[in-house]
C-alpha cells in the first residue's frame, strides 16, 4: 500500500484536526487540513485525494451534503468523524456515500487501522479498474477504441461510428500490420459467406476512412493494398 497517499481532513475543531493529520503524517501518509464543506469541496474539486476524513458538524456546506456532491466527483473512500453514533444516522450517511466511521472520541490506534483498512481496499479496487480500462482499449497513432463503452477517439476528438463500422475498425486495430481482404471483413462482421462481388465492404471502409480523416486535418489511416484488401497505414 502506498504510504504517501493523500488524505483530506475536514474538521472546524483546529486542535482534533491538528491531531488527525499528525497521526497520520507519523504514519506516511500527506494530510492537508479543511476547516469548512466549502474548502473540503474546493479541495476535491481541484485535487486528486485517496481519502476524506469527514467531521459532519462543520461551518457552510453540512457535512450530509458534502458527502453527496464528493461522491459526484470522486470515489474514493470517505471517513466519518463524529461524535453522532445512532445507528439509524449511521444507515443514512452509508447510503449518502460514506465507507467507514471514526468516533469522538477517537484512539489513534483506531484511526490509522481504519484508514489503512479503507485505503487498502480503495487502492487495489483502482489498480483493478485501471487495468480493466487499458486493456479494454485498442490503440494506434492517436485512435483509441474502448471495446467496453465502445467510445473511438481520434487524439481527443470523439468520432461517432455506426455499428458496422466500429467493428471494422476494432478489426483493423486488432492487427493494425495485417492485409485484410475484402472477404475477411465481410465474413468476420456481417457472419456471412462473401459472394465477391459485394460493394457493403468497400462502402464501410470509404465512410470509416472519412470519418476519421474529419477527426484529424484529413490524415488518412486506412491504406487500400491494390488487389490484395485494407490495412492500417503506417
Amino acid at each position: 500500500m502506498d504510504k504517501r497517499a493523500k488524505i483530506l481532513v475536514v474538521e472546524d475543531e483546529k486542535d482534533i484536526n491538528k491531531l488527525l493529520c499528525t497521526i497520520l503524517e507519523n504514519k506516511g501518509y500527506r494530510a492537508r487540513a479543511a476547516f469548512s464543506g466549502t474548502e473540503a469541496l474546493m479541495c476535491v474539486e481541484n485535487e486528486w485525494w485517496d481519502m476524506i476524513l469527514l467531521d459532519l458538524m462543520i461551518p457552510g456546506i453540512s457535512g450530509e451534503e458534502v458527502i453527496l456532491k464528493i461522491r459526484e466527483i470522486t470515489k474514493a473512500p470517505i471517513i466519518i468523524v463524529t461524535a453522532k453514533t445512532s445507528l439509524k444516522i449511521k444507515v443514512e450517511l452509508l447510503e449518502s456515500g460514506a465507507d467507514d466511521f471514526i468516533c469522538k472520541p477517537f484512539d489513534p490506534d483506531e484511526v490509522v487501522a481504519r484508514v489503512n483498512s479503507n485505503l487498502r481496499r480503495y487502492l487495489e479496487f483502482s489498480t483493478q479498474e485501471k487495468k480493466k480500462n487499458r486493456d479494454n482499449i485498442l490503440h494506434y497513432k492517436d485512435i483509441s477504441l474502448n471495446t467496453e463503452s465502445k467510445e473511438v477517439k481520434v487524439g481527443q476528438n470523439i468520432v461517432t461510428l455506426t455499428a458496422k463500422e466500429f467493428a471494422l475498425l476494432e478489426l483493423l486495430l486488432t492487427n493494425p500490420n495485417k492485409v485484410y481482404s475484402k472477404s475477411n471483413i465481410f465474413e468476420s462482421i456481417w457472419g456471412e459467406e462473401f459472394l465477391g462481388d459485394d460493394n457493403t465492404v468497400s462502402v464501410h471502409v470509404s465512410r470509416l476512412r472519412n470519418k476519421l480523416s474529419s477527426a484529424n486535418n484529413g490524415e488518412d489511416y486506412i491504406e487500400t493494398i491494390w488487389a490484395m484488401g485494407y490495412k492500417l497505414r503506417k
